[in-house]
């Protein structure tokens, strides 16, 4: 399988880069409906409420080989995240994706246990927001965890997977428990085939009654994969676009982004796809694009994730109109001339003439200033000089 090539080859890129931590297993993280396996990464120093993240394997995976093959460790030492490497209980590695149990909020099975995980950390490292991202096998969890769980995962990201019940077992046949996951080869084949709203009412059966907030998408995928179609791609698209009401229609589309060859589809900032052209079964997690994804690109060990929040507060003073009167009497001078005051105009065109300015101002309009004329207009010179200007 290619992704065992690629895990191969970034196991042995990783081991030039010593960790600051190792892999260690839990046992005791709370209820395992499946008895999934709970390996836990956590680096010598942490962020302040260090985010946590779900990172699913394959089929024919576990944890400790998705430890090995991607470089989220790394990037736990750092960034300061905590991850965890759940690793499947059955025996071909994959993961329970079909059962009505696994797709439904606190159902059971391997869903329930992966949550059971990510809460045990939360509490007992203080731990802040989770995420969670697989691949294959692993991605088809990413989205059936996004579905019946938002309360959980604020952010996801799927390499190479399949809608939120894409797989279901419409029978309901094969036992949560069952060592061999039901395999839906309608799906796989990419002949299942949904309207957004179809969708977008599954996920919503996996949590009746939910209305808070969701996770926000990722989604991944090649153009030759051969395994899970990429088909599949339309399909999870269309099904959180029609989660979050947004339209099919992207809002921007930049090619040749991350990868020559990969076409990125935004659908405002819940919904992002990658679309890789001529890539197979599975796309290679691009670590450090889902980490900008879910926003802890700037995150560092000792720190913390932080919201800055600009508000500005403008103060009006209410204040009753004001209301200014004057009068002016001008002596009589012969060499008197036409002369206009101002705020209101006014004009002055014969000497002794009683001058009489109202001046008002409304609410919230700025203060009143008055200037009286001169009394005893100077000699000589032009008009506003004399008189000034009121």
């Amino acid at each position: 399988m290619r992704f065992a090539l690629i895990s191969a080859l970034a196991a042995l890129l990783g081991s030039a880069h010593a960790l600051t931590s190792t892999l260690q297993q839990v046992t005791n993280f709370g209820t395992n409906p499946s008895g999934a396996g709970m390996y836990i990464y956590v680096p010598t120093k942490l962020a302040v409420n260090p985010p946590i993240i779900v990172a699913i394997h394959y089929c024919t995976g576990t944890g400790q080989a998705y430890f090995q093959g991607t470089q989220w460790a790394t990037q736990a030492d750092a960034k300061g995240f905590i991850v965890i490497y759940p690793s499947s209980p059955r025996s071909g590695g994959c993961w329970d994706v079909a059962s009505k149990a696994s797709l439904t909020h606190n159902g059971g099975s391997d869903s329930l246990a992966i949550v059971n995980m990510a809460k045990y950390a939360k509490q007992q490292y203080n731990g802040g927001s989770i995420y969670v991202t697989g691949t294959s096998s692993g991605a088809m969890m990413t989205n059936v965890l996004a579905a019946a769980y938002p309360d959980v995962f604020v952010a996801a990201a799927a390499f190479s997977g399949v809608p939120a019940h894409c797989f279901a077992d419409p029978a309901g046949t094969t036992p949560a428990g069952s060592a061999t996951p039901y395999w839906n080869s309608n799906c796989s084949t990419g002949a299942t085939s949904k309207t957004a709203a179809e969708w977008a009412a599954l996920v919503q059966s996996s949590y009746p009654g939910y209305t808070g907030a969701r996770p926000k998408m990722q989604i991944w995928h090649g153009s030759a994969d051969d395994l899970l179609s990429w088909k599949n791609y339309d399909e999870a698209i269309k099904q959180w676009t029609g989660v979050f009401g947004l339209s099919q229609t992207p809002t921007s589309v930049q090619q040749n982004t991350p990868l020559t060859g990969y076409t990125k589809s935004s659908y405002g900032t819940q919904v992002v796809g990658y679309y890789a052209q001529g890539v197979g079964h599975t796309v290679p997690e691009r670590v450090n694009d889902v980490i900008d994804w879910f926003g802890l690109t700037n995150l560092t060990p000792g720190g913390s994730l932080t919201t800055t929040t600009t508000t500005t507060t403008t103060t009006t003073t209410n204040r009753p109109p004001v209301t200014t009167t004057t009068t002016q009497t001008f002596p009589t001078d012969p060499s008197v001339c036409t002369v206009t005051y101002q705020a209101p105009a006014v004009t002055v065109t014969a000497p002794g003439q009683t001058v009489t300015v109202t001046v008002s101002s409304g609410t919230t309009q700025p203060p009143v200033t008055t200037t009286t004329a001169t009394t005893n207009p100077p000699t000589g010179g032009n008009c506003a000089a004399r008189y000034g200007q009121w």
